[in-house]
């Protein structure tokens, strides 16, 4: 064997090895525990071998006297520490394959199907990378028994009043106006105060309903308070709120909202609710409807810092932006879409989570004044506090709505509008669109978990009809567990649809059509636009609608581009960015009478076993 080989690649392993922070982190994982754990174990057991005077390397006696006995006593040792060092390295591979992972050229642990692990060690002393899916986490729906409507009816806002004709609920924002909440009286002699360092500033996690009742008394005794929220829409269907960050001008805390999320809305409902109470968000449009689904929580008196940075007409949009701009902080957003699921809490994820709010106040106080200078300075009647104040308005107004499956909400499939599909194939996007839908409600799990829309796409094209084509069409793909599980079923989908071509030719034929114009429209858009750009106008750039996406990490859009200058300083324009008013009238729905009624999607679960304003 060639020890000095194998000791070596050990030698470098353990360069690559997470430390401080980062190794407290991964050790949450069962993955990366087990195996350290295991190292640990026996490398403790060779050092109390090494240790051991009567019987070392099992050589059956102590360290010879004789200067020449002592020499070959040494080498045999040294000969045995280095095979007992290649047994714990080849251990080591074998338990890695044994959870189907290998090392890659970059250096990382990765499962064999391409998805990398949770970052495990990285080479060249480059830092672990973080996943935004740790796939032997048990789920909190069962962990935490969390009752969960995935019905497929539209969400009741019950702790809403009705319309008097009952056709919508009355959000508590109508009966107050937007100038109740702009407050320009003290901004002239106001003067920011920065506050202290994460580590100077009193935190509490909160984890028991005793914690939520003392956040409650001290929220009750503030005029302002700062919010966030982590969330996963990964492993469940509408999504799950996992911390609910708080600061006020003195402390910052983080509730675990999945342990407490029973009780987050009885405690906290009144203080979002109060009008009286000004409450401080970034890019609050998703926070908004997370916080009316999962605690039935609606906003009054909102200033959204992600609003404000558009009416100041800032560089950049996001709270990275304003950190770095005002307060001098480089934010660390490398566990921006993690999986926030993960308990107990790493360190480094609890100060992620505090950076997000901990300087939104003074950021909050240092923006109220630059709009109100700007209002002065600008000859025009606008005042730019005040637009804040109605974007934020019309932000809260939002009610959450749930997604529900119709006979048309496979053409909102993305990329299926330009995928050219025949009548059969658009069957085949119908059938499975639908099974999918009901599966992930029933599991409660996303419906890009479930099935991608890109597999949804390949299957449609090529209509696998035998389970060992379909084996092979997805073989290439990250792990599918329910894919995987189900082979027979999707086959028997693809046959049935295939059967009823017929019924989907004319929306297939649409689709074409649509496409087709679109493509000339937004081509005949771009060159006006580039002809534009060439004699010094503005260039807009609009992003195409995208439609029903893949569920992504912490909401994030699945769309390409972001309307940022190249090394030229001028604008990147790509056609699927540009939407040409031409176009307005094909965005109509199609209809392919096609029932659903096969298919029980209502079922009632109680389950006992992320823009530019996020970065």
């Amino acid at each position: 064997m060639d020890f000095n080989h194998h000791l070596s690649d050990l030698s470098t392993s353990t360069q690559s090895f997470p430390s401080d922070d980062d190794f407290r982190f991964h050790y949450n994982f069962p993955e990366f525990r087990h195996l350290i754990e295991e190292i640990a174990r026996k490398s403790q057991s060779m050092l109390n071998q090494i240790g051991s005077s009567e019987n070392i390397w099992g050589l059956g006696s102590s360290f010879p006297a004789d200067i020449d006995d002592a020499y070959e006593w040494i080498v045999n040792a040294h000969d045995d520490a280095l095979e007992l060092v290649d047994e714990i390295v080849d251990e080591f591979h074998r338990v890695l394959k044994e959870q189907d992972m290998e090392e890659g050229e970059d250096g990382f642990f990765k499962m064999k199907d391409g998805k990398k692990c949770v970052g495990f060690f990285g080479a060249n002393g480059k830092k672990p990378k973080v996943s935004f899916h740790v796939h032997t986490l048990r789920k909190p729906q069962y962990h935490y028994n969390l009752a969960v409507d995935n019905s497929n009816q539209p969400f009741q806002h019950v702790w809403l009043e009705k319309s008097e004709d009952g056709q919508r609920f009355i959000h508590p924002l109508e009966k107050l106006s937007v100038f109740d909440f702009v407050d320009e009286d003290n901004i002239e002699s106001l003067v920011p105060v920065m506050p202290p360092p994460l580590e100077c500033t009193p935190f509490k996690l909160i984890e028991d309903v005793k914690g939520l009742k003392e956040l409650a008394d001290k929220l009750s005794s503030v005029d302002e308070f700062a919010v966030d929220l982590e969330h996963n829409q990964y492993r469940s269907f509408q999504g799950l709120t996992c911390l609910m960050q708080i600061s006020t001008r003195t402390e910052d805390f983080i509730v675990d909202t999945l342990k407490l999320r029973d009780h987050v809305g009885t405690h906290l409902r009144e203080f979002f609710m109060d009008p009286t109470k000004k409450k401080i968000l970034h890019g609050a449009d998703r926070d908004i409807v997370w916080l009316q689904r999962d605690f039935g929580i609606y906003v009054c008196n909102l200033f959204d810092t992600g609003q404000a940075s558009r009416v100041l007409k800032l560089e950049r949009y996001s709270l990275q932006h304003l950190l770095q701009l005002y307060c001098g902080v480089t934010a660390n957003k490398e566990y921006q879409n993690a999986d926030w699921r993960a308990r107990p809490l790493p360190d480094v994820m609890i100060k992620y989570g505090r950076e997000d709010t901990h300087y939104l106040l003074y950021i909050y106080d240092v923006m109220r004044i630059k709009l109100f200078e700007l209002s002065k300075e600008s000859e025009s009647s606008d005042d730019p506090l005040l637009e804040v104040y109605e974007r934020s308005y019309n932000v809260c107004m939002k009610l959450y709505e749930k997604e529900l499956l119709t006979e048309d909400s496979y053409l909102n499939l993305k990329g299926l509008r330009g995928a050219g599909f025949n009548g059969q194939q658009l069957a085949v996007v119908s059938g499975l669109f639908e099974w999918r839908d009901v599966l992930a409600r029933s599991e409660d799990e996303s419906t890009g978990f479930i099935l991608p829309n890109k597999v949804i796409l390949e299957i449609a094209k090529q209509m696998p009809v035998t389970t060992s084509n379909l084996r092979r069409l997805v073989a290439e793909r990250s792990r599918l567990p329910y894919v995987e599980r189900n082979h027979d079923i999707i086959i028997n989908i693809v046959r049935h649809s295939m059967q009823k071509a017929a019924a989907f030719e004319e929306a297939a034929l649409r689709l074409k059509e649509e496409h087709a114009a679109f493509e000339e429209a937004a081509a005949l858009r771009l060159k006006e636009q580039n002809a534009a750009s060439e004699n010094g106008a503005i260039v807009q750039v609009l992003k195409m609608p995208t439609g029903a996406c893949d569920a992504t990490p912490q909401g994030h859009s699945a769309s390409e581009g972001n309307g940022f200058p190249d090394k030229k300083g001028k604008k990147k324009i790509k056609v699927e960015q540009i939407v040409a008013s031409e176009t307005s009238d094909l965005k109509k729905p199609l209809s392919a009478k096609v029932s659903t009624s096969t298919l029980d999607a209502n079922i009632l679960l109680d389950l006992d076993s992320d823009s530019d304003d996020m970065v």
